[in-house]
């Protein structure tokens, strides 16, 4: 088979890192900038509990997550290519990070973490950002779901206060775990848990329905239900001296000091082993961080630079974890807190980071009393969140490979490994695509009604009209023509033929050899844009010859039958 040569020459493009706090520089005076301290300050307080319970989640210590979220936010906010997304430890992450930390160890998930940071940077540098645009619906909601249910799982142990030792990180063996600890329960952890939740649901959805109308309330309800809760239960916890796990009991409370750089130990025979892990944080972080964008440009009419983001969220991956953190994205929850109070640049990120450092330093001491049991209840209530649940009862309109791969998808994650999902995801997708477009490319034989000038000519002349793209998964289409030759001329007409890949233009090349071959004269006709442009480039159109050539069928066969 000729091997053709279908490589353009390419652009080159340039490097470029250009953060987007540059673009917000013209302007920026003290007016937006006391709205960006008061929305970091409000994303600050609300980012608190939610950092110490995703790092808790993930089999680490509370603090993880706050150094993630200062170091992390700090650095994605002020090199990132959004106005006013928030950076941090995210929920996506516990079922991955907990499953590293269980297989190879915390010095391990440092080296991973910084691999996937530097895959990120590598991303963005390549300009590849906007290719997570192309991951089906289907899969992102499928492994979302599929994290949501086990974060939730995980979090039962907590929630229920059951005696046992870390969970595994497999479903079932954390399901056969959770069963047989059941007779530990603690009804003052479930008490706890089940209250914490509670008032978190209240406050976010029925606060504003029982509050008087009042210039007072509105301010009420910008406070996060999640810090009024475990404000609450951490004083309940105090008072009455529950006998629940608190963060002190188990991790001995949070640092008061700003951590030190540590470099791990560890072996290159390590590193390849983490080189799958390490990819599926790097695409599940660029992911996040782009969805989140995205969510964010709707809600201030802006446009995210995706490369310079994913540039972002690779220094912070890298640097992070030698500091005591874990992996960080974009945050959806934390970004639309951010617009709702009125965040206009990355400044308010920063200031976000800068009051959980502040928070961590003064009030250290006070969260050694602070309820496991209510942290879960916070968990359980983002993974609810985080969920697309609605898309499981809007699955009846769609058709059966979106339902198949959505479905697998989140089978997948919850039973076996979030990479084997999406791998299997985005395969079943492409395969489903490459059917629906071949199903698409479709050949029609030109009749004598058509075209009069074949009367008579059958078995001599044969004319076929192709239709759609011309691909690998399409090119059955010319090989059956190829079985079936007329004895003196064969036209093909490819008008309406859009696209043709190195595949179509093999089998057009293997096409016109056969003709020559059985003596068969072969006219082409229609050939234009990128047809035209891959036949030029293989040679098919020169080994065609110009007489062989035409603008449409009537010509073709006007220059052969005289």
């Amino acid at each position: 088979m000729q091997i053709c040569n279908y490589h353009q020459p390419m652009k080159v493009s340039y490097f470029r890192f250009r953060p987007k706090w540059l673009a917000c520089l013209p302007g920026y005076g003290r007016d937006k900038l006391m709205r960006d301290i008061a929305a970091g300050i409000t994303v600050g307080v609300v980012a608190l509990p939610l950092a110490m319970a995703f790092a808790i989640a993930s089999g680490l210590k509370p603090q993880a997550g706050l150094f993630t979220a200062i170091i992390a936010g700090t650095l994605i906010s002020a090199l990132g290519g959004s106005r006013v997304q928030i950076g941090g430890p995210a929920g996506a992450f516990i079922v991955i990070v907990y499953g590293i930390v269980d297989r190879y160890g915390l010095a391990n998930l440092v080296i991973a973490t910084a691999m996937s940071g530097v895959i990120l940077f590598a991303m963005g540098l390549m300009r590849l950002g906007t290719l997570i645009r192309f991951i089906p619906v289907a899969v992102i909601i499928g492994f979302t779901n599929g994290i949501a249910v086990l974060i939730a799982v995980s979090q039962i142990k907590d929630f229920l206060g059951l005696s046992t030792a870390s969970l595994p990180a497999d479903f079932f063996g954390m399901a056969a775990a959770l069963f047989a600890a059941m007779g530990t329960l603690n009804p003052y952890a479930t008490a706890l848990a089940g209250g914490t939740l509670a008032l978190i649901v209240f406050w976010q959805f029925g606060l504003s329905r029982v509050l008087p109308v009042a210039p007072w309330s509105r301010h009420l309800t910008v406070l996060p239900g999640s810090v009024i809760a475990l404000v609450l239960a951490t004083v309940v916890v105090s008072q009455w001296a529950l006998p629940v796990t608190t963060l002190g009991s188990k991790f001995g409370g949070i640092p008061s000091a700003f951590p030190s750089l540590v470099w791990p130990a560890f072996s290159w025979n390590t590193v390849r082993f983490l080189l799958i892990p390490a990819a599926t944080l790097a695409m599940l972080g660029a992911i996040e961080s782009l969805l989140c964008a995205r969510v964010a440009d709707g809600m201030i009419d802006d446009r995210h630079d995706p490369n310079q983001e994913l540039m972002a969220q690779g220094i912070a991956n890298f640097v992070t974890p030698f500091f005591g953190g874990m992996p960080a994205t974009g945050t959806i929850a934390r970004t639309v807190t951010n617009v709702k109070s009125g965040a206009v640049s990355p400044v308010a990120g920063i200031v976000h980071a800068l009051t959980l450092l502040l928070m961590m330093l003064v009030a250290a001491p006070l969260a050694k009393n602070i309820p496991l049991a209510a942290m879960s209840a916070i968990l359980m209530f983002v993974a609810w969140n985080m969920g697309e649940w609605r898309a499981f009862l809007q699955l009846r309109q769609y058709r059966l490979p979106y339902r198949a791969t959505l479905l697998s998808v989140f089978v997948l994650t919850v039973v076996f490994d979030l990479t084997v999902a999406v791998e299997v995801g985005l395969v079943a997708a492409c395969i489903t695509f490459i059917y629906r477009i071949s199903s698409l490319t479709r050949s029609e034989p030109v009749t004598e009604e058509t075209l009069p000038g074949l009367a008579g000519q059958a078995g001599n002349i044969a004319a076929f009209r192709l239709y759609g793209e011309l691909f690998f998964g399409a090119v059955k289409l010319v090989e059956e023509i190829a079985d079936h030759l007329p004895k003196q001329l064969l036209i093909l007409d490819l008008k309406n033929v859009i696209y043709i890949d190195s595949s179509g233009a093999d089998t057009l090349s293997d096409l016109l050899r056969a003709c020559n071959r059985q003596h068969v004269r072969l006219m082409v006709c229609g050939l234009a844009h990128q047809p035209l442009d891959i036949a030029t480039r293989c040679g098919f159109r020169e080994a065609l010859g110009p007489e062989n050539l035409a603008t449409d069928l009537s010509a073709a066969l006007s220059a052969v039958v005289k």
